[in-house]
């Protein structure tokens, strides 16, 4: 399993009337945690699309424990739970700055050949950087 930690802050236009996050904000989180894990990986979407390889969203999951609020500075933890193939597995774990677990999260990005329009394995670099995290334990 490969695990890594951003940090972002909670802007005052990311919050609702009440003074939490609107709900539909936490997807950009994720993709913010997800963005800078692959670039802590040394490669990037950028990078990726440069290849002729796209990763959509096939399907998100959202469990909301507790409220985020304007200005507070929230640590996502995200880990890639099994080595990928056509599909990657992104896991979330979103606290507050009292270390409270806030948020839980699930994504599932498909790698899409874009040429072809249709699913693929990822690229051979991309594995290659991640292999030391999913070697088997003897």
């Amino acid at each position: 399993m490969f695990t890594f930690e951003t940090q972002i802050r909670v802007r005052y236009g990311e919050t609702d009337q009440m003074g939490y996050v609107y709900y539909g904000n936490y997807a950009s989180y994720y993709e913010v945690a997800r963005v800078e894990m692959l670039r802590s990986l040394g490669t990037s979407y950028k990078a990726m699309e440069e290849g002729r390889i796209m990763l959509p969203v096939l399907e998100l999951k959202s469990n909301y424990i507790k409220p985020a609020r304007y200005d507070e500075l929230i640590t996502i933890k995200v880990s890639i739970p099994v080595k990928p193939t056509i599909r990657i597995k992104f896991e979330y774990e979103l606290f507050n700055e009292q270390q409270e677990l806030i948020n839980i999260g699930e994504t599932t990005l498909v790698f899409i050949n874009m040429d072809k329009n249709k699913p693929c394995l990822p690229p051979k670099d991309f594995l290659n950087r991640l292999a030391p995290y999913f070697e088997e334990k003897e």
